[in-house]
């Protein structure tokens, strides 16, 4: 009766955070960027659940038996939900493997981190084709705990122009070359996902992806508990400075960048920049 009742709970706050921000209609066709792991599927499946028009996008990164093991559950979790899937190539769009890029841009003596450099392809490859395939929104799974962290780390970086980008509906500017990137489970906690991924017996990957053992994220997750600090508390204090912050950034010009077309408040967007510095 207990799990019962935390999963009406869990599944009751994910739809309030729906409503309250509007994050769709059911007119929407949505995008889910799926990982394989915990978070994303509890999202697909919530959103299946609750009655949308909703496809999986995940991007076979190729980094070895974790991309496999990731592909795999998720393709098997949507054969059984009978939730259409789409499935990216990392190599075929950008023509190498990510550990690849990874490695030549870390020989070139650029100072990026292995998740720096994924998240910028990732988030430039997941929009491109969620336009291209016509989607109306673009799902992620970030969680409260992963917006306290990145609160925090954008703050100690002194990055306030990327924390106006937060909540529950990422970005501020809208263009038409920019599919809303909306997160459902916003203000659910990491450990009330993971309970409730393994209650459901979600096939699901619960171990880290073993290039991000160097990221400064692990460094302020672990920092969070040791100091007992409340990510509920960091991201109330947060949303109450955001409109302003928002305010400040509304105005920002939008670019397209000279060499791929894709938004950028630059001459050439990240992507391209990290493409051409692999190519030298």
């Amino acid at each position: 009766m207990e799990d019962k009742q935390f999963i009406k709970n869990f599944e009751e706050q994910v739809k309030n955070t729906i409503k309250k921000y509007k994050l769709f209609d059911k007119k929407d066709k949505i995008l889910v960027a799926c990982s394989g792991g915990k978070d994303s599927t509890t999202t697909l499946y919530l959103l299946k659940k609750f009655g949308y028009n909703v496809q999986a996008g995940i991007i076979d990164l190729k980094i070895g038996k974790f991309s496999d093991i990731n592909l795999n559950n998720i393709k098997n979790f949507c054969k059984e939900k009978k939730i259409k899937i789409n499935v990216f190539d990392f190599r075929k769009e950008f023509g190498f493997s990510f550990c690849y890029i990874r490695d030549i841009l870390k020989s070139k003596n650029i100072k990026l981190n292995s998740c720096t450099i994924c998240g910028i392809l990732r988030r430039y490859l997941m929009n491109k084709l969620a336009r291209k395939l016509k989607f109306t929104k673009l799902a992620t799974g970030h969680n409260i705990d992963d917006e306290a962290q990145t609160i925090l780390m954008n703050q100690f970086k002194g990055n306030i122009k990327l924390s106006a980008k937060q909540g529950p509906i990422s970005g501020i500017l809208k263009n038409k070359k920019f599919i809303p990137r909306v997160k459902p489970l916003y203000f659910s906690k990491e450990d009330d996902i993971r309970k409730y991924s393994k209650l459901m017996n979600f096939p699901v990957n619960y171990e880290p992806c073993p290039c991000s053992t160097k990221a400064y994220r692990r460094s302020i997750r672990t920092l969070i508990p040791k100091y007992e600090i409340e990510v509920n508390n960091i991201v109330e204090s947060f949303f109450k400075i955001l409109p302003s912050l928002q305010k400040q950034y509304k105005n920002e010009k939008i670019n397209y960048c000279i060499i791929c077309s894709e938004p950028t408040p630059g001459k050439e967007c990240k992507t391209c920049q990290l493409i051409k510095k692999l190519k030298q």
